[in-house]
């Protein structure tokens, strides 16, 4: 099957190290399942780790992708839970499985016609959500549900700013936090991605660093040096910043004067557990809230998705087929 696969690193040019070839179809160990992957969607993290960004070079060569949707070996349709862990081992949360992995991390990815994962992993799909819908989830929508409704406990009313609305974490906050009733803010340096996130629902979106009309009770932060500061600025006294990406830097100026004056909170969120996936299936499935997709590309094609999401010209997800998707 044809799989594309991460052989070696490069900060400059990270592209020189994804090849697409033929690798073996993959058989399951016992407890876990095979999935026909039908779709499959491209993440920060795929870019970070052709980097060599937070994945050590001696786990390459790894078909790369965290996402997938398909259809198990019973020919059920499923949603792949991505984070490979142990609850049991996190005191009930398999996110803080310190042996915890992403998929693509240490076990191979979803840009293949197959993969095989623990079968806990394996959560239905449910009949109104198509595939391409279904493969944006796991890991950019996942997150946002993580950032938004554990850690940052939002309600009805709450005002919410997220920060570089084109992302794949930043559009799926905005329609989730819209969809539970929050009044959201958004930023993004694009006037195109500012005039889409105004059709997404926010009250305002404006060019990164431009004053709030009020402060917000929680900033969804996964810029990181270039939106830090304001992030901090836009806060009101007490409220909340949730962390979850740096991909502009991940080293900004503390400013523990404004934290500790204002009793700021910050927290670290990671992706979601496979309950909170559920909970996110349940949520869009009440308010009919669904993944912004910017386009589908082909396997054949992942390099060009690649350069688009360097370029910074994707709003919202963009999916990979890895076979064709009516077969």
């Amino acid at each position: 099957m044809l799989a594309a696969t991460a052989i070696s690193q490069s900060a400059a040019d990270p592209l020189s190290g994804l090849v697409l070839r033929d690798v073996p179809v993959p058989h399951p160990k016992p407890g876990w399942s095979r999935v026909r992957v039908v779709a499959s969607s491209l993440n920060m993290h795929d870019l970070w780790t052709l980097r060599g960004v937070g994945h050590p070079p001696e786990r390459l060569p790894i078909v790369l992708g965290c996402d997938a949707a398909g259809y198990d070996d019973d020919g059920n349709e499923v949603v792949v839970h991505p984070v490979l862990g142990d609850p049991d081992a996190g005191g009930g949360d398999e996110t803080l499985d310190p042996n915890r992995a992403l998929l693509s991390e240490q076990h191979d990815g979803a840009f293949a016609e197959y993969l095989t994962v623990p079968t806990r992993n394996l959560v239905p799909k449910p009949a109104w959500l198509s595939f391409d819908e279904a493969a944006c989830l796991p890991v950019a929508w996942g997150t946002a549900y993580r950032m938004l409704f554990t850690q940052a406990r939002i309600t009805a009313g709450d005002r919410v700013l997220v920060q570089g609305a084109g992302g794949g974490v930043a559009s799926a906050a905005i329609r989730l936090a819209v969809a539970a009733g929050a009044v959201v803010y958004a930023t993004s340096r694009s006037e195109a991605k500012r005039a889409e996130a105004l059709t997404w629902g926010v009250r305002a979106a404006l060019a990164p660093g431009e004053r709030l009309p009020e402060r917000v009770d929680v900033v969804i932060e996964t810029v990181g040096e270039a939106t830090w500061s304001h992030s901090l600025k836009s806060l009101r006294r007490g409220g909340t910043v949730v962390i979850a990406g740096a991909t502009s830097g991940a080293n900004p100026p503390a400013d523990l004067a404004r934290i500790f004056y204002l009793q700021g909170r910050v927290l670290g969120s990671t992706g979601c557990t496979r309950g909170e996936l559920v909970a996110l299936l349940r949520l869009m499935e009440a308010t009919g809230v669904r993944p912004v997709i910017d386009r589908a590309l082909p396997l054949t094609d992942i390099h060009k998705g690649f350069q688009l999401m360097i370029d910074g010209g994707l709003t919202g997800k963009l999916v990979i087929h890895p076979s064709d998707p009516q077969s």
